[in-house]
């Protein structure tokens, strides 16, 4: 079985990383890295680069729900029709396959928790072959992407006087 190349695992920890360092540290020179860079992205296995962002320490509101949709499989399509057409709504922000009770996971952001509920009921759950939806939102984000969104120093433990 292969692994994943070190070139991505680097540019999945930083994608900002410049070329001239990561040639050095896979021991190779920077045009190297630039076409392997290049390569990767014309056959689409890098499919964009993002920030990994801490919600929390911004001003704005933003609410996160984690929902677990059960679906019909569709006869020649299975769950990939549903699937697709759910993963176009401007809400989801992901959307996995999934095994278990439930059939699809997603990631759906909104405003206000009323503007999610509203998304789940008029746009998703009216979707023909969807047959249930259980949403959780999320209340804070410790780890995203491999990136822990804390300092070491924030979680000390209280100190117990007497």
């Amino acid at each position: 079985m292969a692994t994943m190349d070190e070139l991505l695992r680097l540019l999945q920890e930083n994608a900002l990383e410049t070329p001239e360092n990561l040639a050095q540290m896979l021991d190779t020179n920077e045009e190297d890295v630039r076409q392997r860079i290049a390569d990767y992205e014309q056959r689409g296995i890098i499919r964009g680069y993002q920030a990994v962002i801490d919600e929390d320490r911004l001003d704005v509101d933003v609410v996160t729900a984690v929902i677990e949709v059960k679906i019909t499989p569709q006869r020649e399509h299975g769950f990939n029709e549903i699937a697709e057409r759910i993963s176009r709504f401007p809400e989801v922000q992901s959307l996995f396959l999934m095994s278990g009770a439930f059939d699809l996971l997603l990631f759906v952001t909104g405003r206000t928790l009323h503007e999610v509920a509203l998304f789940v009921s008029d746009k998703l759950a009216t979707i023909e072959g969807i047959n249930s939806t259980a949403t959780h939102f999320m209340l804070k984000t410790y780890k995203q992407n491999g990136v822990l969104m804390h300092s070491e120093d924030e979680y000390e433990r209280l100190q117990v006087s007497p």
